[in-house]
């Protein structure tokens, strides 16, 4: 499946559909499939394949995220100016959470099941679509006088 989400990103972006609105779609299918993953369960036959559902999910979330890379670097290199190279920098050494979280979903899976152990994608897609929706457009954060954080653009 994504091989096929690659194959449709260079069919249809940015002549049909712009990348924020692809990466909008593909952090939504990507809780959506994740919480199936989880909840879901039973026998069912799809092109000669018996398995459980889950599995199917499994398959349609190399589809969710076969996009979301290619949709969040344009926005968090955007603006950068002189720094874009250092902020290029950053992503890419960033992507030592794609190290870290099998890591995690391993231990999870020992200590529960490989089904359960999904939960840790969760909070990485909640983070996402927070990005995707409304994070992307903070500039910086600052300090109140009663030392709470607060977002300013």
């Amino acid at each position: 499946m994504t091989i096929t989400g690659y194959i449709t990103g260079i069919i249809l972006i940015p002549r049909f559909v712009n990348q924020h609105t692809t990466l909008k779609i593909c952090t939504l299918l990507g809780l959506l499939f994740s919480i199936l993953i989880i909840l879901t369960n039973g026998q069912v036959g799809i092109l000669g394949i018996s398995t459980d559902i889950s599995i199917w999910f499994i398959v349609l979330l190399g589809l969710a995220n076969s996009l979301i890379w290619a949709g969040i670097w344009p926005l968090a290199i955007r603006g950068l100016g002189k720094l874009t190279k250092i902020g290029s920098s950053l992503m890419i050494m960033g992507l030592s959470g794609n190290a870290i979280m099998p890591m995690i979903y391993g231990y999870f899976a020992d200590i529960s099941s490989p089904k359960e152990a999904y939960w840790v994608l969760i909070p990485c897609f909640l983070y996402l679509i927070f990005y995707t929706f409304y994070g992307y457009n903070l500039k910086y954060w600052k300090l109140k006088n009663d030392k709470t954080l607060v977002e300013t653009n």
